[in-house]
């Protein structure tokens, strides 16, 4: 058999069904709506004989989708129970080898290699496959957006309510406090002898899914509530030249960690070591350390209250065009120039107490800035210094002008 190379053929995408219920229109509506807006390439839609005798009769299957059939996992003579996920549990337990086996034959017939793999983000499974092809791996998740969290979350939530404690919110999960205990589906709540196939795949999400290519999600992304109130996060970043002493460090984890806000602190991975012990862990869904974050784009996040910062002219710039107030700790250079004037001209900010970062320092700055009234003006300054800005960048502002004289200047030269 001869089978074209990626370079001759058209892409070939193999589509892996979780068979079942609702799952199976949303899939195949995204499969035609990506078959039409890419007519080069071609779908593989791979399920079980039920599923696709369901879906395939349809007339309007363009010519560049095609369907193959696997095992359902059910033996032959089994004589199923009532029990609704019995279903689910015997296809699953077929694992990725059932899979491969629709793969071989989509490409049999087709003669082109498979070049990705889109998949009910139930057949996890798929990321095997995906992984075994050396392809991109792109999982549908059907369900309420919100109700992915749960998975990702498990072993969190079974550990906080092993006793299934009814009417309790979820309120330590940011995003889900209006949910109770009980909402939630069983294969969540439950662990250990309970678990079956199907709920231990659903807790595989939390691993499975960030190694997707991308997440396909059912939902409106503008119709999730906002994980925090507006300006009620902390942003944390000291720039990428120069990193606080040991005990700097310390402090900062220390006054976030008793604080209880919310916050982002953008931390390189070399300096986690010095965070107190077992820091990571206590935070839990209070705060997120990260190596990295595009600071503009954080800045501009209407939940982001405050930045604590070392006053470089770059972040100050960043801070000043998103209306966030600031904490200075300079180290050196014009960043001493920066935080006072951040403090006592335009006061948008302050200094921290001492310009050392200690715990009490911090834990007084954030609270000022935060909620108390007396950081109202600060507050205040902060977003009409973002209006002036944003005033002086229109067409007809100052900056856009002396960008016009600029390109005048070089133009006549």
């Amino acid at each position: 058999m001869t089978i074209m190379s990626n370079s001759q053929q058209s892409k070939h995408v193999a589509v892996f069904a979780f068979p079942f219920g609702s799952h199976l229109m949303p899939l195949l509506n995204l499969v035609l709506k990506l078959a039409h807006a890419a007519p080069n390439c071609s779908f593989s839609f791979i399920g079980t004989e039920n599923s696709n005798a369901i879906l395939f009769p349809k007339p309007y299957i363009p010519k560049n989708i095609k369907a193959y059939s696997i095992s359902d996992g059910v033996p032959e003579g089994h004589v199923m129970s009532s029990n609704p996920t019995e279903k689910l549990n015997l296809f699953l337990s077929t694992g990725p080898e059932n899979l491969q086996k629709g793969i071989e034959l989509a490409v049999a017939e087709t003669k082109q290699r498979v070049t990705c793999i889109i998949a009910d983000a139930f057949v996890t499974d798929s990321l095997i496959v995906a992984k075994t092809l050396n392809v991109p791996w792109i999982p549908l998740w059907l369900p309420l957006s919100c109700s992915l969290s749960c998975h990702f979350y498990t072993d969190l939530i079974r550990k906080q309510y092993a006793n299934n404690a009814g009417n309790r919110n979820l309120d330590f999960l940011t995003g889900l406090s209006k949910l109770c205990v009980e909402d939630l589906p069983q294969d969540v709540v439950k662990g250990g002898e309970d678990e079956t196939i199907f709920s231990k795949t659903l807790a595989s999400l939390r691993t499975a899914l960030p190694q997707a290519k991308a997440v396909v999600i059912n939902f409106f992304e503008e119709l999730d509530p906002p994980l925090h109130k507006a300006k009620t996060v902390a942003y944390v970043s000291f720039g990428t030249v120069v990193a606080p002493p040991p005990h700097e460090i310390v402090a900062v984890a220390e006054a976030l960690e008793e604080s209880g806000f919310p916050f982002l602190w953008s931390l390189k991975d070399n300096l986690k070591g010095l965070l107190p012990s077992g820091f990571l862990q206590r935070i839990g869904m209070l705060g997120k350390v990260v190596p990295w974050v595009p600071q503009s784009q954080v800045l501009a996040h209407d939940s982001v209250g405050v930045f604590v910062t070392h006053s470089g002219s770059n972040s100050v710039s960043e801070s000043i065009c998103n209306g966030v107030p600031m904490i200075c700790r300079p180290f050196f250079g014009d960043q001493g120039i920066g935080a006072r004037v951040v403090q006592d001209v335009w006061e948008n900010g302050v200094i921290i107490e001492g310009r050392v970062l200690s715990k009490n320092g911090l834990l007084k700055s954030l609270n000022l800035i935060l909620v108390q009234e007396e950081g109202k003006t600060i507050r205040e300054n902060a977003l009409n210094m973002k209006k002036t800005v944003q005033d002086a960048a229109r067409p007809e502002g100052k900056s856009a002008q002396d960008f016009k004289t600029l390109v005048e200047i070089i133009s006549e030269s």
